[in-house]
């Protein structure tokens, strides 16, 4: 069956999966509408990047509350920062739509032909929100979109990444450490579900490098004792530009 020139895929979501993918979703399903098997791989992973690299924080910030989170606290245009700068509602939906952006493109594949680049796709969402086009290449940490990528691939893996960010946050109280052994459980854990020579577990490990760089002002912090710690209050004097 043709529709606008378009084959139609089949929209049954896949129940079961033996890399336990999670089920589209129906925001997904005008998207599921078009034939991806015959798109070139190198378009598809540009796509990703790109709508990985949509400044979802600096859009509601600035349209809901006429703030741009670049210009608040660490500068930086993730979450984090736009709760600080536009409140928890804006901040909470940019999280959601950070997630989103590494969830959409594998998601869309799951069950075509071109379901081998979902691990290319999800990792270029998230290189695209850490450096997106649209603002010169200056963006967010990537935690969030990286993990949509995670759920998408494997929802287990947020199993790993969840009890390694209570044990080091409780342990520490320091955020950012936290955020960074989740992120290294999520790759550790790929590997040992999956092998540590599957795509997708290589890919998570390169991102784990570059998040692991996009924190660097937060280890400097961290390593001369002047990093907030969770629960407390920050200094007046607190210089928190994030890569520094």
């Amino acid at each position: 069956m043709v529709l606008m020139g378009c084959q139609i895929r089949n929209l049954v979501p896949y129940l079961q999966h033996p890399r336990g993918y999670a089920r589209l979703c129906m925001l997904h399903l005008p998207l599921a509408l078009i034939e991806l098997d015959s798109v070139p791989p190198w378009a598809l992973i540009l796509a990703s990047y790109l709508l990985g690299a949509i400044p979802f924080g600096l859009i509601l910030a600035k349209g809901i509350k006429g703030v741009d989170p670049r210009t608040v606290g660490s500068g930086n245009i993730g979450a984090t920062n736009t709760i600080r700068a536009a409140g928890k509602a804006v901040g909470g939906s940019s999280f959601l739509l950070d997630v989103f952006k590494g969830a959409a493109l594998v998601l869309l594949l799951k069950g075509s032909a071109q379901e081998h680049l979902a691990p290319y796709c999800f990792g270029a969402a998230v290189v695209g929100h850490c450096y997106p086009v649209y603002l010169g290449f200056q963006g967010g940490k990537g935690v969030a979109t990286l993990v949509g990528g995670i759920l998408s691939i494997d929802p287990m893996l947020l199993v790993y990444g969840v009890l390694a960010w209570l044990l080091v946050l409780f342990s520490t109280r320091l955020v950012g450490l936290a955020s960074l052994a989740m992120v290294a459980a999520f790759a550790i854990g790929s590997g040992i579900r999956h092998g540590f020579g599957d795509p997708a577990t290589l890919v998570e490990f390169g991102l784990l490098a570059m998040i692991l760089w996009r924190h660097r002002g937060n280890l400097k912090r961290i390593l001369d004792g002047s990093e907030p710690k969770a629960f407390e209050a920050k200094p007046d004097n607190f210089d928190e530009a994030p890569n520094d």
